[in-house]
């Protein structure tokens, strides 16, 4: 049996991917015993966090565990296999270790060195040994991943590479500023009560704000995190719990809202949010030199970029003989009256016409010049002579497409100033809690998954990764040969109980010749016979554990039954019976 994951992460999948294939936690236990009952699998444990979903078993034959996984992954996560399979990832044996000691030590998180996910793996380690669907491997490879994360976090400083996810999340609302002084006396509202979001509290708590309502389905545990924050030792913020119907009003006393809740669906929609903030933020400021379409006497923008022959004051002529209505598309963002956008579905003869009326521009007729084509923001004609490339290049192109490309580029929209933010919102659900579009309403600021994402993408890494990679290599290689040594020892053991048995049978053989021998000489006969095997399998069975534990040592045991002829199913009976002794005498994860 060998240690396979399937699985997407933020590093291989985008977050609408991820955000789609989540799986909640009945999907998760579905998903658990649907592997176990599968052929090529015999344990199987699942990873599931806000940015990845993995999937480990221990499986017999790996190009059909990989099929086999990446199926069940496909349909508890209710996205396609042809879609999920391009953001899969595949490891195997060693690189599998390797890949679980690394997300242990947050290597692989999306904040580099946070320790969040260490209670994650916990929790998954603590569902499969309730499922019952993880054996000897899984159980001593989570078990052991706990240990070097936990080995990285107190031998290294790689709590200083990165932060918890929501600690960085605050900063992003922060705008990268100080998070005590951006929080302090302001009024939170955190939505869920699970793990993230109660370590959301707790952080907000620490960082200054002046009060914070929990609100959950379940009132209970809303009370239970509002009473542990406001009891807390190193905080004097108010705080209190209510039911998420109460939400909509609490929202509009809000400053800042954290969202991580395991809802399906959005807990706050755009609207929720626009109807929230309103009245909370002052009116978007006009554009200097610019008349509002309700302004007296004032004209619209698109009339008035017509009345000026084009966006951003292009001088291209006047109206006079132009098909188009300048006065209805010129204000369009990106419009070019040069580019085909413009002249999509004219007739032949209105194309000619426009054709026409651009020539008259500034731009055109005997203006142009050889070198017009390389200034910037003209579109005069090429000359021959120095843009033989670009001409035939141009020629090529509208030959295949059928129509001459867009040369122009559009012309950059002057974004409206916003005003500063009266309600900051973090979303750290996957799915998303909180609809993306509400990141364009005036006065919110929103930072999710994907946003952070983005963020940690150019985070600088710290010295300390260097070390926790070299832990994480003697790890993987200590627990390779610890693994490889265990692989062979059912056989070892097989190998001294059937000597066992031999000295047996001998000493039964000499009793039978030698009835009149008494217990005294019987004893050291049997004594000195058992030494003389234990002394000639010594040498053999210390050296094939060695063996074993070294890369591609797996073949030793094979060769082993081989050359004393051991029963396989024997072999098989001492390693049942070991499995079964370590189970029992397992604690929890």
């Amino acid at each position: 049996m060998s240690l396979l994951v399937v699985g997407l992460s933020h590093r291989s999948a985008p977050v609408s991917v991820l955000e789609r294939a989540s799986l909640n936690a009945d999907a998760q236990v579905k998903l658990l015993q649907d592997t176990v009952a599968a052929e090529p699998a015999a344990e199987a444990a699942v990873l599931a966090t806000c940015n990845r979903i993995e999937l480990y078993a221990d499986v017999d034959k790996f190009h059909a565990g990989v099929a086999e996984l990446s199926t069940l992954l496909a349909q508890h996560s209710g996205v396609g296999l042809e879609e999920l399979t391009p953001y899969l990832y595949v490891h195997y044996e060693d690189r599998a270790v390797h890949h679980l000691f690394s997300v242990a030590c947050g290597l692989d998180s999306m904040v580099v060195g946070e320790g969040q996910i260490l209670g994650q793996i916990k929790d998954s380690l603590a569902r499969a040994q309730e499922l019952h669907s993880a054996g000897r491997l899984l159980n001593d490879l989570f078990q052991q991943a706990l240990r070097v994360g936990k080995r990285a976090h107190s031998e290294t400083g790689i709590d200083r590479a990165g932060q918890s996810l929501v600690t960085f999340g605050l900063e992003q609302l922060a705008r990268g500023g100080d998070v005590q002084r951006w929080a302090r006396g302001k009024k939170a509202l955190v939505i869920g009560a699970g793990s993230m979001s109660s370590l959301a509290a707790a952080t907000l708590a620490r960082a200054g704000v002046a009060e914070i309502v929990v609100a959950n389905r379940t009132l209970d545990r809303a009370e239970r995190l509002a009473q542990i924050l406001a009891e807390g030792d190193d905080t004097d913020v108010l705080a209190r719990a209510v039911p998420m119907e109460s939400v909509p009003a609490e929202l509009t006393r809000a400053d800042v809202t954290v969202s991580c809740t395991g809802a399906t669906g959005l807990v706050l929609t755009a609207e929720s949010v626009a109807q929230a903030i309103e009245g909370r933020t002052p009116a978007p400021p006009a554009v200097p030199g610019e008349d509002g379409p309700g302004a007296p006497g004032g004209e619209s923008g698109s009339a008035a970029g017509a009345r000026r022959g084009g966006p951003s004051g292009t001088s291209l002529g006047t109206e006079d003989g132009c098909p188009l209505e300048l006065s209805a598309v010129q204000g369009t963002a990106g419009f070019s009256v040069l580019g085909d956008a413009a002249v999509a579905g004219m007739a032949a003869s209105e194309l000619e016409q426009h054709a026409a009326w651009v020539d008259k521009g500034t731009v055109g007729g005997a203006q142009r010049t050889a070198g017009a084509s390389a200034r910037p923001g003209t579109a005069g004609t090429l000359d021959p002579a120095a843009d033989t490339d670009a001409i035939a290049a141009l020629a090529a192109t509208a030959a295949a497409v059928g129509r001459i490309p867009e040369r122009r580029r559009p012309e950059p929209v002057e974004e409206p100033q916003r005003p500063e933010p009266v309600l900051f919102l973090l979303d750290l659900a996957m799915p998303r809690d909180i609809d993306a579009a509400a990141h364009r309403l005036p006065g919110v600021r929103l930072v999710d998954i994907e946003s952070l994402a983005e963020a940690s993408a150019g985070a600088p890494m710290a010295a300390d990764v260097d070390q926790v990679r070299r832990i994480v290599s003697d790890e993987v290689a200590a627990f390779g040969a610890a693994l490889r040594a265990a692989h062979i020892t059912p056989t070892v053991v097989a190998l001294r109980t059937m000597a066992a048995d031999v000295v047996a049978g001998e000493i039964a053989r000499l009793d039978g010749r030698l009835p009149g021998l008494d217990d005294k000489h019987r004893a050291e006969i049997t004594q000195t016979v058992r030494r003389v095997v234990d002394k000639l399998l010594h040498a053999p069975t210390v050296r094939v554990k060695q063996l074993a534990a070294e890369p591609g040592g797996a073949g030793y045991a094979d060769a082993l039954r081989t050359l004393f002829d051991l029963d396989p199913e024997t072999v098989a009976a001492v390693s049942r019976a070991e499995d079964s002794t370590t189970e029992k005498d397992r604690g929890p994860a």
